[in-house]
């Protein structure tokens, strides 16, 4: 049940470390360390597609066809959302892209906990999902609160 908890970390950290230094000489937004932290979670998120990619396949369901390709593409996916949130120009797409991704890849966290799939907290089955599932509503809160609330689909303009 570590793997939340570093998630939290990973998303925080950018946000506490730029309010900190704010202090001194002001290096970062709020929006600006809020999406390095999204971010650095989808680069965390997708390396589990290639350093765990067998466990990954276990959280979908049999009848899914190219389990092992689609885990590696989806992993490809979170970097490319990962990279457009470090980038200004593409932030606000990158933000939605994560907020569709978040909602779209819940229900395999779903099938992976009553599975008891051997990946993150999912082997405490339906249990794990009292955490994962806050966890995501944090997630998506993040993502709408400091990346997309009142921006609607156009890109960020570059600062």
């Amino acid at each position: 049940m570590v793997t939340p908890l570093l998630m939290l970390l990973i998303l925080t950290l950018p946000l506490l470390a730029g309010r900190l230094w704010r202090r001194a000489a002001p290096l970062w937004s709020d929006a600006e360390a809020a999406a390095w932290g999204l971010g650095l979670l989808f680069l965390f998120t997708a390396s589990g597609h290639f350093l765990q990619a067998d466990a990954m396949t276990r959280m979908l369901p049999p009848w899914v066809p190219q389990r092992l390709a689609l885990v590696h593409a989806t992993g490809v996916l979170e970097i490319a959302i990962a990279l457009g949130l470090f980038l200004r120009r593409w932030r606000t797409l990158s933000a939605w892209a994560a907020a569709l991704v978040l909602v779209a890849f819940f229900p395999a966290n779903v099938y992976a906990a009553f599975q008891h799939a051997p990946m993150g907290g999912h082997a405490w089955g339906p249990a794990y999902l009292l955490v994962r599932a806050p966890l995501q509503l944090v997630l998506l809160g993040w993502t709408w609160w400091f990346l997309l609330r009142g921006r609607g689909l156009r890109r960020t303009a570059p600062a």
